[in-house]
């Protein structure tokens, strides 16, 4: 089974800002990063899902109009600090969640933890599906968590893993340890 993980293309957004579940524009050139992200995959899917947020469902509609929606694989939620830059949210709190992130909340959002749960019982359901060609279009932080859950690398370290806007990973659930993307090292 192939599973090929795309993360949606680059936004318009303010510098730094914060947008976990906040709805934001895609940035120009949407048909040329498509062209890109199409050239990596296969022509054809026996599924296509997408996390809800319209960055997402933009290009799982571009690579196949009967694509399902699936809440599980939206972007860690930042809860209080959606819509703000790091630099204007308590900066405190910002310290307290960074030295431990995967386990302490953010005020009025998620953790890691919580972000895996989601994620780990997506692709639990998935490995039972008989779809043999799957493409899943969601975020960094979902396609990062996955990646390093797959690599059996402690959650803390994340954030090592390089994931660019409208970046192509394909996973081969058979092998786990077969993780590789066009636009990044084998993991």
């Amino acid at each position: 089974m192939e599973v090929y993980l795309i993360r949606h293309t680059k936004p318009l957004l303010t510098p730094g800002l914060i947008y976990g579940h906040l709805e934001v524009e895609l940035a120009a050139g949407l048909e040329t990063e498509l062209d890109n992200i199409r050239s990596q995959l296969p022509i054809h899917f026996d599924a296509v899902y997408s996390s809800p947020s319209t960055r997402c469902t933009l290009l799982a509609k571009a690579i196949n109009p009967n694509y399902r929606v699936d809440e599980r694989l939206r972007e860690l939620h930042f809860g209080d600090w959606e819509g703000k830059t790091w630099d204007t949210v308590d900066q405190a709190d910002l310290k307290f969640w960074m030295e431990d992130f995967v386990n302490v909340r953010i005020p009025g959002g998620e953790s890691m933890l919580d972000l895996k749960g989601r994620v780990e019982d997506f692709f639990t359901i998935l490995n039972h599906s008989p779809d043999e060609k799957i493409a899943i279009v969601t975020h960094g932080g979902v396609i990062r968590l996955l990646l390093t859950l797959l690599a059996d690398k402690p959650l803390h370290q994340c954030f090592e893993m390089k994931v660019d806007y409208a970046s192509v990973f394909k996973i081969d659930r058979l092998s786990t340890d077969r993780i590789y993307s066009s636009n990044a090292n084998r993991v």
